[in-house]
């Protein structure tokens, strides 16, 4: 392998993964198709690696995500310096491309983007993903910054920490009444469920707790995959559930949701990890993304 990658190659095989095909590729380029396979297998050659798996739409290997990611890095540099010249156009804008858990996304993160400078006309393109997974979206280039429960930092990513997100057991009075009675061990351990979707297993780490691993939450279990959602079907009673202490508290204090174990609330430390650029664009999102937090989230 030689040290020098081709800015041209690494660019079509980004093209590539995000068109999914190497004729749309083709197109997007304004180039043959032809001439796309030769720069990915060039490409393929200089490395020494497999980049891509032919399937319908292409994939990256694991190599090929570090290229892709590289791209895009590039990509995000060259239009932060083209701002700074002039040369976007006028009224030109940037896309910033950020993971973020669902809860954050309907608690705290939006009034972040908000605190944006409006002069740096930047468009927020959001991934919503569950925290212990959005670290694999920048991994994969995906993404160029991520609300994660990871303290690991990517490779190529700084991380710093946002704070905890508090969660806590609760449900609706009468859902309580009828199912909640006596031991809280047995009754969770057999009452009816909400779950963000078929591998979230938040509840059956709570009812873990309780049974010091030997039982998890029930099996009769409904998955709501919006955190909007979540609460409400929390709070008309379908199940019990652990919900953010910024969506609980306005329901316990109107009465329409009762907590199940007041002295055993479950804290989620985030945190932000974002590519290792000298980039305004996403050096202020990350700034207002901090303060956000710190207003927000538990120290």
């Amino acid at each position: 392998m030689t040290g020098e990658l081709p800015l041209d190659q690494v660019r079509t095989l980004l093209a590539v993964v995000d068109e999914g095909t190497f004729d749309a590729a083709a197109a997007a380029l304004h180039v043959t198709p032809s001439a796309v396979s030769q720069r990915v297998k060039a490409l393929e050659q200089r490395t020494g690696r497999v980049l891509l798996l032919r399937t319908k739409p292409v994939q990256p290997t694991e190599s090929g995500r570090v290229l892709v990611r590289l791209a895009r890095q590039v990509a995000r540099l060259e239009r932060d310096a083209q701002a700074e010249l002039g040369m976007g156009g006028a009224g030109a804008s940037t896309r910033v491309s950020v993971a973020v858990n669902a809860d954050s996304l309907a608690t705290w993160f939006l009034d972040a983007l908000t605190r944006v400078p409006a002069a740096l006309r930047l468009c927020f393109e959001l991934h919503r993903e569950d925290e212990a997974h959005t670290a694999a979206l920048l991994r994969e280039g995906r993404v160029m910054a991520a609300v994660t429960s990871s303290a690991e930092p990517v490779p190529g990513c700084s991380v710093r920490v946002l704070g905890r997100m508090r969660y806590l057991p609760v449900a609706a009075p009468g859902f309580a009444e009828e199912h909640v009675r006596g031991g809280l061990r047995e009754a969770l351990a057999e009452a009816p469920v909400v779950v963000f979707d078929r591998v979230d297993d938040f509840q059956d780490g709570f009812v873990r707790d309780l049974w010091d691993g030997r039982r998890g939450a029930s099996e009769r279990r409904h998955c709501i995959p919006t955190s909007e959602g979540f609460l409400a079907a929390v709070a008309a009673g379908l199940g019990w559930g652990m919900v953010p202490e910024q969506q609980a508290v306005p329901l316990l204090r109107a009465g329409r949701l009762v907590e199940l174990a007041p002295d055993r609330p479950v804290d989620t430390t985030l945190h932000w990890q974002q590519w290792k650029l000298d980039s305004p664009a996403l050096a202020a999102v990350a700034d207002t993304v901090a303060a956000a937090a710190a207003e927000a989230l538990r120290r």
